[in-house]
């Protein structure tokens, strides 16, 4: 299993960034693929996720209306659209994948205890 994220980059407050994650080596279609950030020395935390078979989404209240999260299943890349960017979205953005069972429902596992396989990471810096 690959996950490889890329877009990160300063961006002033307000804007807007797009981040990608490319997926490989596993079945793309059976996966729930969630973004999540860690700010300087605070825990890990979920952002949104996207479960491919139940064809939903699910986002925190602090990103819910600012943060897009979408799939290209052709290209097995999920992308989390961010607007509006504020001070408090600064951190290290991980995307990460779990093996989906039957039913389940993407806002209940949508915290990084529940994923398996992460990526590296890229940053996201935003200015005041």
């Amino acid at each position: 299993v690959q996950l490889v994220e890329s877009g990160g980059g300063l961006v002033q407050a307000g804007g807007s960034l797009r981040l990608s994650c490319v997926a490989s080596g596993f079945s793309f279609d059976e996966y729930s693929i969630g973004w999540f950030r860690q700010a300087p020395g605070k825990l890990r935390e979920a952002a949104s996720c996207i479960s491919k078979s139940e064809g939903s989404t699910y986002s925190v209240d602090s990103v819910k209306g600012r943060f897009t999260i979408s799939s290209d299943n052709a290209k097995n890349t999920v992308y989390l659209q961010m607007s509006n960017l504020k001070a408090e979205d600064t951190g290290e953005y991980f995307c990460a994948a779990r093996l989906e069972a039957p039913t389940e429902r993407v806002a209940r596992y949508c915290n990084p205890y529940e994923y398996d396989h992460w990526g590296q990471g890229t940053q996201v810096t935003v200015s005041s």
